[in-house]
């Protein structure tokens, strides 16, 4: 029996790995540009920066309409010859740092990449010192010769 269900559960897997839905970018046919290098860059761009509303999402994949105005306004800036660099920087001045997946690593924004290290130096401290005050707990004290001798006793008998 148990044969059975593992070869029906084996010759279903393909079909339903099939029916598994794939992530699908919120990018609409008309935000497409024409030049398939520009769009990489764009798809690229919008990887890196999050949406205002959404916050957990790339404007890539959010449906907000304030992703598609970001999408849009990436392709433009694009199209009129910009770096990758020099629209990362259009869109943070026009909606600040938020919008970016990785903060850039200056003024307060060191707190954020610093927090992470300094917390993990700080929990291997608290865990060094706690396995060495565990080293150092004595062990049993050792027998007095009344509790030897009831111990012997005890094992005669």
């Amino acid at each position: 029996m148990k044969r059975l269900v593992l070869i029906l559960l084996l010759a279903m897997a393909p079909a339903t790995a099939a029916l598994a839905p794939l992530p699908v970018a919120a990018v609409q046919p008309d935000e497409v540009l024409d030049d398939p290098a520009l769009e990489s860059r764009a798809r690229t761009i919008s990887q890196k920066l999050r949406c205002p509303v959404c916050q957990g999402e790339n404007i890539d994949d959010s449906n907000a309409a304030i992703s598609r105005d970001l999408r849009l306004y990436v392709r433009e800036r694009l199209v009129d010859g910009d770096s990758d660099r020099q629209v990362i920087d259009a869109v943070v001045a026009r909606y600040g740092e938020f919008v970016l997946f990785e903060p850039r690593a200056r003024g307060m924004n060191w707190a954020l990449w610093l927090a992470g290290p300094v917390m993990g130096l700080i929990a291997l401290g608290f865990a060094g010192n706690f396995l060495r005050r565990r080293r150092e707990v004595a062990g049993p004290a050792p027998l007095t010769d009344d509790e030897k001798a009831r111990l012997d006793r005890l094992m005669k008998d």
